[in-house]
């Protein structure tokens, strides 16, 4: 069976080690108890018997032979993490090698797996060596650019063990190495950072020859590949485990070596302004130390920004060392001599404004009769700002029309003048600004209304949007030039200054526009003087006496002041006394008449009358008011309320001022009874399901009626709160035809309401719930008929209210749950009994099968 335990684990030996080298062993620990940080011994055993060496924990662990050596730092433990440490002997010496046992203390709670583990390390001697070529041990070498130059170094070792060898061509031109090529211990070739690309096309190469030489080839050297240059070897063992293992390393410098730049392009420096349409000429000098035959390639960049790379760049031109030029319309490039080539750039737009330089290359010929590129320069750029030619004219802006009321039409023309210098190419477009005119010298920010671009596309600004995109404000080019604006209805938030900016546009080579020139106008201020709205209104009674019955008749007569062409709506208003309000302030709705003459009935209720109120228009400003077979109820105050409206944009009417008359009071002197209204109950303290029985009681006082001359309209209603704080609720209503109405409910009570006697009416409720609780009271309108015969109502009577308290009956309440109970508790009892005989009737009974036994008489003794 396997069983799991601590393991310790070293390198698999041998380890092949250099004499005079640093040797570093690693131990580990794994699968243990205990703390996590472990603790390790080594000692050391050349035949049988091991000496310690060093321990984690115990200073006295060492042993006499190597006390010195441990003190001295030769000898040390490395700790790489808790379970795991690293022997390391520096210099170590052929009387180290032998073997080599790392043991950990026990901290398990069993004894389980291996303790220690042993590693042989076999220690040979230094058979490497490295040096440079015998012809120039340390050379220097001063070069240009675009040569090429080799360097050589020996390498070989004598080592008794199978090695291999490691050489890596290094450079240095500052503090650090940096490696150019190498010839690994696989026999691999491995260019360094930054030299794939050329170790890839051959400028780059690692040749190997007799004698153990090994030489570095560089081709088209530049000025990077300065710098001193050593040779790295290092010797390689392949382990007991397959791995490759690092065993020493050497190195020798070979040569310093410089590279001379030979060649710069450059110009004239400054700043290169050009007129638009002229001509840009620039040359780039490229000067070189280089003799013989050469030829030069070179390229003619443009960009935005000095900052950017030729990737960034936009390639103009090119000339390659055939002097072959790349095609272009507008743009040449020409060799003026030897070292001079030119770029001529004809008819410069704005957009040409940037940076220009130039790249330039020097090939020279090789034996084969190819060409072979030595060395490669970019110009610093230079700054070419192209100078737009602007148009000259004159902007006037004037008002053609001007508001002196609130919604007259406002119309600016703005209009250029004294042009000159134009070409067929300039395009001119409008933008129109308003500021607010603030008195002193308060600075306001300038809106935009509106702006156009080169293809006269018109932009809404911020403000004004939703008038523009309505039509309300326009703009329009009047003629070829001249720009207009109008507002179709000035309101008084449009008072202020507005400007005109006119735009100047030059088509460029792609037949793109680019706007060149703005020119602002003086601004024109819109201004009208207003005075407050005046509005007067005066109602008058046009018969001083009359009685119930007859027409009440009114005249309300408006005049206005600073209302451009003003209409009128006039709204009849009564104040009646209590019951008679239907609105929050006490006022009554009657009948209205709007600015276009058409009449609405608001709040007149009384079916009987529904044609008995008329309002109509007598003259402009004079309005009467007509109210037949008056009533009791009618009485009040009677006012006309007025609205003057202005004309206002797109057709519309806008509200100016509101204005009341003085009130005309309705009242009638009458001789008849005064009725009062009481609610009666036996029992206002009733429980749920019970009958609740409310009287509604009318009382006469004064002159009595016969029972055929009075008639009443009865409505119950009722508020669920103990204080009177909230809505009434219409319960039910019964009107003077007999006809009854009732609201509808959410539980399951019900109502009815009946007349009992001519001056008793009965409410009831059948099966009170718990919501029918609440303060209840009745309204009454009564009616009397004169001695003409035509029914007057009078005046609404509301009854004082008396609250019906609702009570739960606990008794009835448990009744019926308690009974179902019993029952069921009866059923369940009943139904167990029964299931209970017939599983022991059927399924449980069992045969008992008796043994037959023989039975014998004892015989009598007296017998035997």
């Amino acid at each position: 069976a396997f069983c799991r335990g601590r393991i310790v684990r070293v390198p698999k030996g041998p380890l092949i080690r250099v004499v005079g080298t640093e040797v570093a062993i690693p131990c580990s620990v794994s699968d243990y108890d205990g703390p996590s940080e472990q603790n390790f011994d080594w000692e050391f055993s050349r035949d049988t018997d091991f000496v310690r060496i060093v321990s984690t924990w115990d200073s006295t662990f060492t042993s006499e032979e190597y006390q010195k050596r441990v003190g001295r730092g030769d000898i040390k433990l490395r700790r790489s993490s808790n379970d795991a440490v690293e022997l390391v002997i520096r210099n170590i010496q052929p009387a180290d090698q032998g073997r080599y046992k790392c043991s950990t203390p026990s901290t398990d709670a069993t004894v389980q797996g291996n303790y220690d583990a042993e590693v042989q390390v076999k220690v040979i001697s230094d058979g490497l060596s490295v040096s440079g070529s015998k012809a120039r041990s340390s050379a220097s070498l001063r070069l240009s650019e675009g040569d090429s130059f080799k360097l050589r170094c020996s390498a070989s070792t004598a080592s008794p063990e199978h090695t291999h060898l490691h050489v890596t061509w290094q450079v240095r031109s500052g503090a650090s190495w940096r490696d150019v090529l190498s010839l690994t211990h696989e026999g691999k070739f491995q260019p360094g950072p930054g030299y794939e690309e050329r170790y890839r096309s051959g400028d780059v190469r690692l040749d190997t020859g007799g004698n153990d030489t090994y030489g570095l080839s560089v081709s088209q050297a530049s000025s990077a590949d300065g710098g001193a240059y050593r040779c790295l070897v290092s010797e390689w063992v392949r382990g007991a485990d397959g791995s490759w293992q690092k065993i020493q390393e050497k190195s020798v410098e070979i040569a310093t070596v410089s590279v001379q730049r030979t060649g710069e392009c450059s110009w004239w420096a400054g700043n290169v302004s050009v007129t638009e349409r002229d001509s840009l000429d620039l040359t780039c000098n490229i000067t070189t130390d280089r003799s013989g035959i050469f030829q030069a390639e070179v390229m003619w960049y443009f960009s935005v920004s000095p900052d950017d790379t030729l990737s960034d760049a936009q390639l103009l031109l090119s000339m390659d060392h055939d002097s072959v030029v790349s095609d272009s319309t507008l743009i040449s490039l020409s060799r003026v001599d030897r070292n001079s080539y030119r770029l001529l750039v004809r008819d410069v737009d704005v957009e040409d404004s940037g940076y220009y330089f130039c790249e330039a290359a020097i090939w020279v010929p090789l034996h084969n009769g190819s060409w072979h590129k030595v060395v490669e320069r970019t110009s610093a750029p230079v700054s070419v700002v192209v100078t737009a030619l602007e148009p000259d004219y004159d902007v006037f802006l004037n008002a053609s029309k001007t508001p002196k009321f609130s919604d007259d039409p406002t119309e600016l023309n703005c209009r250029i003048t004294n042009i000159q210098d134009t070409e067929a190419n300039i395009r001119f477009t409008a933008s129109w600004y308003y500021r607010q005119h603030l008195p002193g010298d308060d600075v306001v920010a300038e809106e935009l209304l509106a702006s156009m671009d080169a293809d006269w596309t018109l932009l809404p600004g911020e403000r004004g949007r939703d008038r523009i995109q309505n039509g309300e404000i326009i703009f329009f080019k009047k003629s070829a030039d001249t720009f207009s604006l109008r507002i179709q209805w000035t309101s008084e938030s449009d008072r202020g200054d507005y400007f005109c900016v006119i735009s100047a546009w030059s088509r460029h080579r792609n037949n793109s526009w680019v706007k060149s020139k703005d020119v602002t106008s003086a601004p024109v201020n819109i201004f009208w003087a207003t005075q407050d709205y005046t509005l007067t209104v005066e109602a008058v009674k046009l018969k001083p006496f009359f009685v119930a019955g007859h027409t009440f008749e009114m005249t309300c007569k408006v005049s206005s002041k600073n209302i451009k062409t003003p209409r009128y709506s006039v709204l009849i208003t009564a104040e009646k006394p209590l019951a008679g309000r239907s609105s929050p302030n006490g006022t009554t709705r009657i009948i209205s008449l709007s600015q276009d003459s058409v009449v609405r009935l608001e709040d007149w209720t009384d079916q009987a009358r529904v044609d008995g109120v008329v309002l109509e228009k007598v003259q402009e400003n004079e309005f009467r008011y007509r109210m037949y077979q008056t009533q009791a109820s009618d009485a009040g105050l009677y006012r006309c309320v007025v609205t003057a409206w202005s004309p206002g944009g797109g057709g519309m009417w806008r509200e100016a001022v509101n204005g009341l008359s003085n009130p005309i009071q309705i009242d009638f002197q009458t001789s008849g009874p005064v009725f009062n209204v009481s609610v009666h109950s036996d029992s206002p303290t009733i429980y749920q399901g019970e009958v609740a029985d409310l009287l509604c009681i009318i009382t006469m006082e004064g002159m009595p009626l016969e029972p055929d001359d009075m008639s009443f309209d009865v409505s119950w209603f009722a508020v669920r709160s103990f204080a009177l704080d909230r809505e009434p609720v219409l319960l039910a209503s019964l009107d003077r035809r007999g006809i009854v109405t009732q609201s509808r409910r959410n539980g399951s009570s019900d109502l009815s309401l009946e007349r009992i006697s001519p001056l008793e009416f009965r409410l009831r409720v059948h099966g009170c719930e718990d919501h029918d609780f609440g303060n209840h009271y009745c309204v009454v309108t009564p009616w009397a008929r004169s001695a003409t015969g035509a029914w007057q109502r009078e005046p609404d009577v509301r009854a004082k209210p008396i609250f019906l308290s609702v009570k739960m009956d606990v008794l009835n309440a448990f009744k019926f749950p308690l009974l179902i109970g019993i029952g069921l508790a009866t059923a369940i009892g009943l139904l167990s009994c029964l299931i209970g005989y017939c599983s022991s009737r059927w399924c449980c009974k069992k045969e008992v099968q008796e043994t037959r036994r023989e039975r014998r008489r004892l015989m009598s003794m007296e017998m035997d």
